[in-house]
């Protein structure tokens, strides 16, 4: 059996911000559709032919924002393998996105993390090995 993530999907406050932040995180996405949901709020779907953001417009507006790794339940970061880091890294920190990324020295992954508009943290990571004893390997610290 086959198991990959099909998409994930985000409710945000600006769908356009968090656009242009995932086509400055991957320049091959594409917005795939996008319409309104039963109650007139606004839908995209973001990505490629096998993968997918789904984005829906929030319609509330918390005063409270999310906190990743507050200890409070909720998605702490979503993570992409990507197959440069350093360029993804350079064009995010160009844009003007706040980067999150902890140390990591591990020698066979590099992982850079950034905030998204909305104050999610993202995690890009790069492997050096296609074996997975390497790619997994939790004995060596990464910081």
């Amino acid at each position: 059996m086959t198991l990959r993530l099909e998409h994930a999907n985000l409710g945000v406050r600006d769908i356009e911000a968090m656009i242009r932040f995932l086509k400055t995180a991957f320049p091959q996405f594409e917005v795939r559709g996008e319409g309104k949901s039963r109650d007139g709020t606004r839908w995209v779907h973001i990505g490629t032919d096998d993968t997918y953001i789904a984005l829906g417009e929030a319609r509330a507006d918390s005063s409270r924002r999310w906190q990743p790794y507050s200890g409070e339940p909720g998605v702490n970061h979503l993570a992409y393998e990507v197959d440069e880091v350093g360029s993804l890294h350079a064009r995010l920190t160009a844009a003007g996105y706040r980067e999150s990324t902890p140390p990591n020295a591990h020698p066979h992954r590099r992982r850079v993390y950034f905030y998204d508009p909305e104050g999610n943290d993202w995690e890009f990571v790069q492997y050096f090995s296609q074996d997975p004893a390497k790619r997994n390997d939790y004995t060596l610290p990464d910081s």
